[in-house]
């Protein structure tokens, strides 16, 4: 679809492939892009948690204390 293909420059460089790509290997860059991202979002979480700090407690139990450093000492000595 979309009407017949048109000439177009070969010199112009594109990042996301040029005109009408169908990369071969799409499944496993796109695996692979997944993965850095899982690894990074798992290198920042675990850097906030072990960077979390709070002034005030809270009242109830709260998501972030399974997790936190804070925490996790104090039911570890407890």
């Amino acid at each position: 679809g979309g009407g017949a293909r048109y000439p177009y420059p070969k010199e112009v460089w594109s990042p996301a492939g040029g005109w009408w790509t169908r990369p071969t290997n799409w499944k496993t860059n796109t695996a692979i892009a997944f993965a850095g991202i899982l690894a990074v979002a798992y290198g920042v979480f675990t850097v906030s948690a072990d960077k979390e700090k709070r002034l005030v407690q809270p009242i109830r139990p709260i998501p972030s204390m399974k997790w936190a450093r804070e925490y996790r000492e104090q039911k570890e000595t407890a």
